[in-house]
């Protein structure tokens, strides 16, 4: 019996890939002739997922804005949409939202890390290396917010300097 639950309880990836990505450097050259400095770099991080029509499968998107500025002219900036479908089976209803805002996005976050890495290199900045986020707070965050009747979408946004 120990054996069918096992078999019915299922957390697959089935793909990683990038859904959408940019790189903006809109005051270049002339950014690379100034003096350089301590960038400001703030980081936006929001979840989405969806439910696909197959049973058990679901699309998880991580996705990431990040701006560098410096002084008011803005460095870089890159947006990352990485994307993955899930196959997930067996997990009570009440526990499906923390594979898909928790579990997921931490398998995304180091393919989004990497993009936006060779996207800043790419742009002719220096290598940033994105901070761990910490998707478990975000979402008792969200649920707070909903208990105190502020959070209109299912979108978890945070902003990181």
């Amino acid at each position: 019996m120990a054996e069918e639950q096992a078999q019915q309880n299922t957390f697959d990836i089935r793909k990683i890939y990038v859904k959408d990505i940019s790189v903006e450097s809109p005051n270049s050259p002339g950014i690379f002739l100034k003096e350089p400095g301590a960038p400001e770099v703030s980081v936006d991080a929001s979840i989405q997922a969806s439910k696909l029509e197959q049973e058990g499968f679901y699309e998880v998107i991580l996705e990431m804005t990040i701006t560098s500025k410096m002084g008011e002219e803005t460095g870089f900036l890159v947006e990352v949409q990485q994307a993955g479908v899930f196959h997930i089976l067996g997990l009570p209803d009440a526990d499906l939202p923390l594979a898909l805002e928790i579990a997921c996005p931490n398998i995304l976050l180091p393919f989004a890390r990497e993009a936006v890495s060779d996207l800043v290199g790419k742009a002719g900045f220096p290598q940033l290396l994105l901070s761990p986020i910490n998707f478990e707070g975000l979402y008792q965050q969200k649920l707070q917010q909903k208990a105190a009747g502020k959070v209109q979408s299912n979108t978890d946004k945070a902003a990181m300097q």
